[in-house]
This record gives C-alpha cells, structure tokens and sequence, in this order.
C-alpha cells in the first residue's frame, strides 16, 4: 500500500523541484557575494523511493510532508575544514535556522565519536527563494543544507556505500578502524588548513622579501605572479607590447600560466628572484629586440589572443637562454607553452633559431635545426 504522503509528494514533485532549483542558485549567490572559496554547490531531491522508505522505518513519525525536513537538499562541498565554519556563519547570517532539526557534528567532543561529517542545518524558505516557487495550497516551508569539507564528504559517502549508519551498526572487529580513519581525516583536514595558512602568509610577505632580499626568494608560482606586476617584467611586458603595437592583456584569464613560466625558467637556469631580477636589467635591450623579431614571424602563437600576453618577456628571456645554451632545447619551452600553431613545433623552433642567429650575428647553422 501506497502511503498518502508519497502520493502527495509525487503529486508536488514539480515545487519541490522548483524549490531545490532556486535553494541552490541563492546559496550559490551568497557564498559568490561572500568572496568564499569553494569545491563544488549541489542541489538534491529526495526521491519518492527513498521516501517511502523512511516512512516505513519510522512509521507515525511523520504526518506531513512538512514533517520530512531533507525533502530537499543543498550541499556545500568546502576545500578546508576550516571554511565549513564559515559558511556555517554566512547562513546563519541570513536565514531562520530550525534549530531542533540541525546538527553541527563539530560540537560532539566524544573522543571516540563514530563518523566524520559537518554541519546539517535545516533551514526556512528565505522570500528571495520562496518567490520562484509556483503556488501550491500546501508549499514548502524548510530544506536542509549540508555543509562539509571534501574530507569530510569522502568520509559520508564511503561511510554511506558500506551501509553504516551509526555506532551499532558497524561490527566490532571493524570499529576500531573506523576510529583510526577519522583521526586520520581529522588530522589530513588540518594539514591541508596548515599548508593554507602558510601559502597564504608566504603570499603577503612576498613583495616585502622581493624588494629587501630577492636572492632568497624562489621561483615558483606566487612568486612568479607577484613579479608580473610589478618592475622591471611589468615594464619589459610592456615595452615589447608597445613595440609590437598591440596591448598587454593585463587580466589575459590563465591562473596556470604563473606556474608555467615558473617552470620554464628552471629549466632555462634560473631558480631565484634575484637572479632573475639581474638578468632582466642587464639584458632588457637584448630581451626586447629579440622579442620584436622573433613574434612578428610567429604570429600563429601569440596574434589569436589579441595582445601580449602577461610574461612575454619572461618567455623571450628563457627562449634567448636556450638558444645560448646547446644542452638546451627551445623546443622544451614551445611544447610547455603550447605555443603551437600553424607551423608545427619542429618550424617553430627553426624561426626561433633562425631569429636568434640573425640577432647574435651567428653564421653557422645550429645542430638543432631540422
């Protein structure tokens, strides 16, 4: 037999859709507005299975859909453990939270507590969600938002797929186990909040160091980003920009591209700031006529982006170096950069080359051609 409520809820299905459609876009909104990192924000709706289900295993509990509070679903994946505080207090900030049916598994300081999850909060339909949900004589009052970090949502699911839900559930021989693996995850959770922190304190000093005592400063990719802003790889950037009569793509959208120009220079030799800094002043003019040679002819690699690409100089810089460098191969920098076109990369390392022979008053024809 059928239950009453789950015909209900079929009968609904379409609101309660709309519901979970417009829960998610607003907390999606607020975390975005807030400046919070996250891993990932989904919606879920229970299905009519599932419902029945729990009906059956609780039988009297519920006398109304209003009753059942996880008919709909948000879930706040966060990178840190960390953040899933502070997306705990971004919601409370903004909505009624039902207290009664919430849970915050951070606040049970049973040492030997069975399962690793976050916050459970069951939440009222704020009006800027409840406007989105087409008219039903009976509409939803409340969904439910879990928040956990990535850790924490690893341990649910796997927790979930073995089918324990609680303490009792679980055979003694494995229970210890279980123990170990979240303290494990607990203490992983952390040192992933460490290695934040220390990023982001190594980040702020930075421009500090560079200015004061960029020998000791390493080339990596924070470091790399800082210095594409500032003197003299800005200024270099801009002057072959200037020379090439296009602009600089000042917000060009590449978060990897720090990284791979990080990269580049280590191969090419040069492993700190103030190394780096040293060359590029004592060998700017070399740099730029370089640059403005050698782009021109290769105008499949750059020209689609409409503009020098932050790092033109740095990029030049390891090209020259390779060139001087017979153990070197440009081909290592075109092939990392994916700098490819038209020409393939055995022709572009041939310009490049070619380019770097007529510059440095070069004859002879370099072992590396094809």
């Amino acid at each position: 037999m059928i239950d009453p409520l789950v015909t209900t809820y079929r009968a609904r299905e379409a609101q309660y859709a709309a519901l979970r459609d417009a829960a998610l876009a607003h907390t999606t909104r607020l975390i975005g507005e807030a400046g919070l990192k996250i891993h990932n924000i989904t919606g879920r709706l229970k299905r009519a299975d599932s419902l029945a289900d729990k009906l059956r295993r609780k039988p009297g509990r519920y006398r109304s859909l209003e009753d059942v509070t996880d008919l709909v679903a948000v879930r706040v994946i966060t990178y840190f453990e960390s953040d899933v505080a502070a997306v705990s207090r971004l919601l409370e900030a903004h909505h009624e939270i039902n207290w009664e049916h919430s849970v915050d598994k951070s606040m049970m300081h049973d040492p030997d507590r069975f399962g690793y999850m976050g916050v459970h909060y069951v939440v009222k339909v704020p009006p800027e969600v409840d406007q989105f949900i087409p008219h039903i004589t009976e509409p939803p009052q409340h969904y439910e938002v879990q928040i956990r970090s990535i850790l924490q949502h690893a341990w649910a699911e796997i927790e979930h797929d073995l089918g324990y839900k609680n303490r009792e559930a679980v055979p003694r021989e494995v229970q210890r186990r279980f123990y170990r693996l979240a303290g494990l995850l607990e203490m992983a959770d952390e040192e992933f909040m460490a290695l934040d922190r220390l990023s982001r304190d190594y980040a702020a000093t930075l421009p500090e160091r560079v200015q004061s005592e960029p020998d000791s400063v390493f080339i990596d990719a924070q470091s790399i980003k800082h210095l594409l802003d500032v003197s003299p790889v800005r200024d270099l950037d801009e002057a072959v920009a200037a020379a090439l009569g296009v602009p600089l793509l000042t917000r060009w959208p590449d978060p990897e591209r720090p990284q791979r120009l990080a990269a580049l220079l280590h191969y090419v030799g040069v492993h700190s700031v103030g190394g780096l800094l040293g060359e590029l002043r004592r060998n700017t003019g070399g740099i730029l006529t370089f640059a403005t040679r050698l782009l021109p002819r290769l105008p499949e690699a750059w020209l689609p982006a409409g503009g020098a690409r932050p790092g033109t100089g740095l990029v030049n810089h390891a090209l020259l170096r390779a060139c001087a460098n017979p153990s070197l191969d440009p081909q290592e920098i075109i092939t990392a950069l994916d700098m490819s076109g038209v020409l393939s990369t055995r022709q572009m390392v041939d310009v490049v080359l070619d380019t770097y022979a007529e510059i440095s008053g070069e004859v002879k024809v370099d072992a590396r051609h094809s």
